[in-house]
């Protein structure tokens, strides 16, 4: 992938492109159990500005350093921040266009997949319940125990949670603060996609990527943008209509990858793909 320049970045986010049109992040705070405070928040929200507007990169993996995904809010920093009357809280949550970590409520073209490899809490796993695709560890766990800490979960976990495993699941999670295991998000609670050993995460997720990179960018990303109008809409006339009608949908039958997905079916040979046009 030469040729791309993101954002600079600090060592507390890895930025690495583990294949062709593949962006990986990798926060990399262990010793703060990969925690995230508004600094990094703000080098995450540079690189996935970039990320979106780079039509080279098509898929985008999201992972944690050592033994933990992300364990959410910096407690100790959001703590001295409260003590200090920096901001009130309801104008900051007001204000939290992308959601925590500048991922957790980002409504990305591109898909997206969570390598958990460890404990995923809080804002932690609002990111990977905003996350297309989730592989996760056999050791992995999730919780949102916001309510035990006297907060509440801000970062969209709340109805993502709610719409994939239903009212009674998510308030089991919710409302009790319990931590499941991956095996229960996987078959329970449905917002993980496969369970491995922990030294296959990162390999089942670029197994993934390369599934999805194997196919149009066109069509994936119109295709996302389906799944997002379904999200936002009540109906699925409404659904259709906002996906049918946008610039993203147009640009698959204008774009030169349809002609060249039909060609390669006609002729028997793998397409070869091209980046898609600036929108």
């Amino acid at each position: 992938m030469s040729g791309l320049a993101p954002p600079r970045t600090t060592q507390q986010l890895l930025v690495s492109f583990p294949l062709p049109h593949a962006l990986q992040l990798t926060i990399n705070r262990p010793k703060a159990r990969n925690a995230v405070a508004q600094d990094l928040e703000d080098e995450i929200g540079r690189v996935m500005d970039w990320f979106e507007e780079e039509e080279d990169l098509w898929v985008c993996i999201i992972t944690g350093a050592g033994d933990i995904f992300c364990s959410g809010t910096d407690l100790l920093a959001w703590g001295a921040r409260k003590a200090g009357g920096e901001v009130s809280e309801s104008q900051s949550v007001l204000g939290w266009t992308n959601g925590f970590a500048s991922l957790s409520m980002r409504q990305s073209r591109k898909p997206w997949i969570a390598a958990v490899n460890g404990a995923a809490f809080g804002g932690g796993a609002e990111i990977v319940l905003n996350c297309d695709l989730v592989v996760a560890s056999e050791d992995a766990v999730f919780g949102l125990p916001e309510v035990r800490l006297g907060v509440m979960a801000f970062g969209g976990g709340i109805p993502r949670l709610s719409r994939v495993a239903g009212h009674q699941l998510a308030s089991e999670m919710l409302l009790t603060g319990a931590t499941i295991s991956a095996q229960d998000a996987y078959s329970r609670f449905h917002f993980v996609n496969k369970v491995v050993p922990k030294d296959q995460v990162l390999p089942a997720a670029f197994k993934l990527a390369k599934s999805i990179i194997a196919s149009s960018p066109d069509s994936v990303q119109s295709t996302k943008h389906a799944l997002l109008c379904a999200q936002r809409n009540g109906s699925v006339t409404e659904a259709f209509t906002e996906h049918a009608q946008s610039a993203i949908s147009d640009r698959v039958f204008r774009g030169s990858n349809m002609k060249e997905g039909l060609q390669a079916f006609a002729e028997k040979r793998k397409p070869r793909w091209t980046q898609p046009a600036k929108l």
